[in-house]
């Protein structure tokens, strides 16, 4: 049931016979419920909601990095819906129904923000994984105070590790503990920069895939 947010004639949210309202980016949009198909769904319509459902899943649980890091869209159009749209043509692989994401594709973050340059990851310590990279050319989109955002994936646990505001990139590295559980097991890491108040977001690369002592 659908209910007014102010009077007659203000925003209707929710569902009101075939009528349908939300508000969407500061915006009232309002239309028709769609109607239901009798028919059953062809092959291509299957693989496309199951890599629908494989991306948005995924993303969904790493939102906070998301919202911060995918900025630079249309303004109609949501930092997560921005980032299902970039991974659904680029990300994905695999066949019908056996969909898997495309880790060196992943991205967490898309923007202006000078990317971390050479970054690597070392191994020396169990469940740890040492981040470091070099400063590069100081420009207006790299500066030593922008702030560095990690992120790990294990595909066998399913598990990701995600840190905002790890280090600066004048620190030039980063020592990432981990899950005890992670030993062991093959990760794929991550690494972007943002700006240091937090306003304007770099483009996340993949460092690589490693085996965690």
């Amino acid at each position: 049931m659908g209910h007014l947010t102010g009077g007659p004639y203000y925003d209707l949210i929710g569902r009101t016979g075939n009528n349908v309202g939300r508000r969407r980016k500061g915006k009232n949009v309002f239309s028709m419920r769609p109607a239901k198909s009798n028919k059953p769904p062809s092959a291509l319509q299957l693989a496309q909601r199951n890599r629908f459902g494989l991306v948005t899943s995924w993303l969904s649980r790493i939102g906070d990095l998301i919202d911060a890091g995918f900025l630079v869209h249309p303004e109609e159009e949501s930092d997560m819906n921005a980032a299902v749209s970039y991974h659904l043509k680029n990300a994905v692989t695999g066949v019908s129904p056996n969909f898997t994401m495309d880790y060196p594709k992943v991205m967490f973050s898309r923007g202006k923000v000078g990317e971390a340059y050479r970054a690597e990851v070392n191994i020396t310590v169990a469940a740890r994984l040492d981040y470091v990279w070099l400063a590069g050319t100081p420009t207006k989109y790299n500066k030593p105070t922008d702030m560095a955002t990690v992120m790990v994936y294990c595909p066998a646990l399913d598990k990701f590790v995600t840190l905002q505001n790890a280090a600066a990139r004048s620190a030039l590295l980063f020592n990432l503990l981990l899950p005890g559980n992670f030993s062991g097991e093959e990760v794929h890491a991550y690494i972007g920069f943002t700006s240091a108040d937090g306003k304007v977001a770099g483009s996340s690369v993949y460092v690589g895939e490693f085996l965690v002592l």
